[in-house]
């Protein structure tokens, strides 16, 4: 770990030419650099960005307190939030297919952990019912996403100039699942493995 003026840091050098940083969840500031850049020019450009590492170390510390203040929904909450999204989310994916130019197969509902979205190679697609605690924005983004799989099953370039063709403010609302999915995760009760099919 490295340190610059009371500021610890990860520092990974490479064969990249530019410089670059990002705040990782559990806080740590990992900077990358070209192989032989000296230490005092990467010091020089974390003080010039001092003001944005304060800002993330902040909200970051915010989301880590408002983690800890997160009630989980009942069950009858969780399952009404089921029943909602059963019929929300197709409504939002028969909106979208012809945007995007395709068909899909089965639209399966779930309560899951750790992902919002994914689609098959047959085509079905499988949703997480907390998007509906997100902004309908996000949901959109989401299912978007998943819709430009039919044609494109990886994210190449050519994936996300799909995806900002039929959803233009789709990186907003996708950092904004990234800022705050952790702790729409954490509204699952316990042991919650709930899923419904249409289709």
């Amino acid at each position: 770990m490295n340190r610059f003026d009371c500021m610890e840091y990860e520092l990974i050098r490479s064969a990249r030419r530019s410089i670059g940083m990002e705040l990782k969840s559990d806080g740590t500031l990992l900077v990358r650099a070209p192989l032989l850049m000296p230490k005092f020019l990467i010091n020089r450009f974390l003080e010039s960005h001092r003001d944005w590492i304060e800002r993330k170390q902040a909200s970051l510390a915010q989301r880590n307190r408002d983690a800890k203040t997160v009630l989980p929904l009942t069950e009858q909450e969780h399952r009404a939030l089921l029943q909602q999204a059963k019929k929300t989310i197709p409504e939002r994916v028969a909106y979208y297919a012809p945007l995007v130019g395709v068909t899909y197969g089965k639209v399966t509902i779930r309560s899951q952990r750790t992902r919002w979205g994914s689609c098959s190679s047959k085509g079905n697609l499988n949703f997480n019912c907390l998007l509906l605690l997100a902004p309908p924005e996000v949901l959109d983004s989401v299912v978007v996403h998943e819709l430009c799989h039919r044609k494109e099953m990886n994210h190449s370039k050519r994936f996300y100039a799909e995806v900002l063709r039929v959803f233009p403010g789709y990186r907003k609302w996708d950092r904004w699942l990234k800022q705050n999915g952790a702790l729409l995760q954490k509204r699952l009760p316990e042991k919650s493995e709930i899923s419904s099919e249409n289709g």
